[in-house]
């Protein structure tokens, strides 16, 4: 007798559906086909030791188990679950008719339960859209499979409990999710607020700026500064996820397994900041099975790189394709997958090597050059694609113990909403575009118009800074940000001048 159950393997961050097909016939040896990897394989030790401790016996037959689409890798160990139930269905040891309505994956451990798998929201997706009946999984992933509506999520402890389920000798009530309380509760929980920052007034206006228009900025100051206590501020100033955006961010960090037992909906932007040791294929993403890096996993956030020059400048130069497509190709002979890859770059760095180029008051020790040398470790291209360069100067004592009342996170975040919503309305025939920042060279010439006297300044310092023609489309964006926030229709002198002194490291003898 053929059994049939259903699982889903995970691409890129979709699902395609798996046929889990088991016929018990006369013969001996086990056989497994469709393209399993060996994690696959060995679930023949799992399935037998899991049903063997719940007083069920593994056929001593022939079994064969193929995996459809054959000549689509299957991998992980999620297909235990499946396998299992079609071995049993198969030779007759449990009967029911409800294995073909359900989706149904799970990774068994040696006594029959059920461990977590990664990928469980874009697979109730797609169970959704094949118009399955329902989900059976691991109870702890069972969270996150019931922001799926329309779909019941059945999650169980064991095998045991999935077989009395689907013999009818127990009944489990689907998981109900509120989907939209669960991200409405959530999307305004901050840990940090910019109201416990004090002085620094400048650089909270320049991420004031890069928050409203979506921009890049990079921040150099010495030790000690505050660069990466601001940062950590920036996604409380940003505007709340969308409910789309916050179910594709969701689904990158379920494929990635970095949502964590029993969690559902992602409602607050992400913030990463990996560690400066990290390599190429973590932060781009990649690998046999493509994974999403840290890139992807910062879509719709914030990716903080600290201590800018000290990470692998081919680290650094694999981000510049992402940072202008925002997306991400992985390429592999049988595969190419696309991550999204939305984000906001906030980078910082010190000066020069010992720190205190610039200082108010302490002194450089850096040998002649030394300064140039350890900007050189970033890219010319790069630093073009960061529209903000600002200088952080330390907090004199006076600053740090005024008792002066600071603006909060949610005042600055109505500012940047205010002016995210005149982008919203000026965008609105241009489905790629959402902010300034992601606006293309013709979309600046047509958008970002300015008068002769404008025209006049650019062009000076175009000539004395040495700009190139993105450092040109940049200036343009930021200052149709800054009008955004000023509530301007035009781009005046004052806000081209406030987006030209964003532009630090493009000053002639900055770091000489």
């Amino acid at each position: 007798m053929i059994a049939k159950t259903f699982g889903c393997s995970v691409s890129g961050v979709d699902a395609s559906l798996v046929t889990v097909e088991v016929n018990v016939i006369n013969g001996t040896s086990f056989y497994m086909v469709g393209l399993p990897d060996n994690a696959v394989k060995e679930s023949q030790q799992r399935i037998e030791s899991a049903i063997k401790h719940l007083g069920y016996h593994m056929p001593r037959q022939k079994v064969v188990v193929n995996m459809a689409p054959a000549d689509v890798r299957k991998e992980g160990s999620a297909y235990d679950l499946p396998i299992a139930l079609g071995i049993l269905a198969s030779s007759n040891q449990i009967h029911t008719d409800l294995l073909e309505k359900y989706v149904i994956l799970g990774e068994l451990s040696l006594n029959g339960e059920l461990r977590p798998i990664k990928g469980v929201l874009p697979i109730a997706i797609e169970a959704r859209k094949q118009k399955f009946k329902g989900f059976v999984l691991p109870k702890k992933n069972a969270s996150e499979a019931a922001i799926v509506n329309n779909l019941d999520v059945i999650g169980v402890d064991n095998i045991k409990e999935a077989i009395d389920f689907f013999e009818g000798n127990k009944k489990i009530s689907p998981l109900q999710v509120d989907t939209r309380d669960i991200f409405f509760e959530t999307q305004n929980e901050y840990d940090a607020d910019f109201s416990s920052v004090q002085g620094q007034e400048n650089i909270k206006r320049a991420l004031m700026v890069a928050a409203a228009g979506g921009h890049n900025v990079i921040m150099i100051g010495p030790p000690g500064a505050g660069k990466t206590m601001l940062a950590k501020r920036l996604p409380s100033i940003l505007p709340p996820l969308s409910l789309q955006e916050a179910l594709e961010t969701t689904k990158i960090h379920s494929v990635a397994g970095k949502l964590g037992e029993n969690a559902n909906l992602i409602a607050r932007r992400p913030f990463r900041s990996p560690h400066h040791t990290i390599s190429d294929v973590a932060l781009v993403g990649g690998g046999g099975n493509p994974q999403p890096g840290e890139i992807s996993l910062s879509h719709n956030g914030v990716l903080f790189l600290d201590e800018l020059p000290e990470f692998k400048r081919t680290v650094l130069e694999v981000m510049r394709q992402p940072l202008e497509e925002r997306r991400v190709t992985i390429s592999r002979a049988k595969v190419s997958v696309d991550f999204p890859a939305n984000f906001m770059l906030i980078a910082s760095m010190n000066p020069c090597p010992c720190g205190f180029y610039n200082h108010p008051e302490k002194e450089c020790v850096c040998p002649p050059g030394g300064v140039q040398r350890y900007l050189n470790k970033i890219s010319g291209p790069l630093l073009d694609r960061i529209d903000l360069h600002v200088e952080v100067t330390p907090v004199s004592f006076d600053e740090m113990t005024s008792e002066r009342k600071n603006q909060t996170s949610e005042e600055i975040r109505n500012d940047v909403i205010k002016a995210r919503t005149l982008q919203s309305e000026r965008f609105n025939n241009f489905e790629q575009v959402h902010c300034n920042a992601m606006m293309s060279s013709q979309l600046v010439k047509e958008i970002c118009k300015i008068d002769q006297q404008g025209k006049v300044l650019l062009k000076t310092a175009m000539e004395k800074l040495g700009l190139s023609a993105r450092a040109y489309d940049r200036i343009l964006k930021v200052g149709r940000t800054i009008a955004d926030l000023a509530g301007s229709e035009n781009i005046k002198m004052e806000h081209l001048a406030e987006a030209i002194q964003f532009r630090s490291l493009d000053r002639e003898g900055w770091a000489s």
